[in-house]
């Protein structure tokens, strides 16, 4: 969004998919979708699905892409504060990370090459301990 782009209204269903959401675990649209219908909420799908990519787009939740492509989301922590991910493959759990190094080259590279107005994403995944940990089980 644009700075100059009002922000979509918060809907009581918005409202709802937010309140769900969870700052641990990076889930799918449908599996947050069915922790609100299990927690009886009459919130469609494709609802969820539209509420997410808006508050993606706010900065409220995190939004990553999986290896199998599919967009995951996470109530976000830092707020509008930019910030990168560790997280589990397996489970979804994720932490925040700081790369500072990375963010100082970022800038030198795109200094060297005059752009200015620069964005990035880094996203690490691995296996947690604890899902480590169960598969030596």
């Amino acid at each position: 969004m644009t700075p100059t782009t009002p922000l979509p209204r918060m809907t009581r269903q918005r409202r709802e998919i937010l309140d769900v959401l969870d700052t641990r675990d990076f889930r799918s649209a449908q599996q947050w979708h069915e922790r609100l219908r299990a927690e009886g909420s009459t919130v469609g799908l494709a609802t969820v699905y539209r509420g997410l990519q808006a508050l993606a787009d706010q900065g409220e939740v995190d939004a990553v892409v999986s290896e199998s492509g599919e967009t995951l989301y996470r109530r976000c922590e830092a707020g509008e504060e930019h910030h990168h991910h560790l997280r589990c493959r397996v489970c979804g759990k994720a932490v925040e990370i700081d790369v500072p190094e990375f963010e100082d080259f970022a800038h030198r590279i795109a200094a060297q090459h005059s752009y200015v107005e620069i964005s990035h994403t880094i996203e690490l995944t691995g296996v947690c301990p604890d899902c480590a940990a169960a598969d030596k089980g």
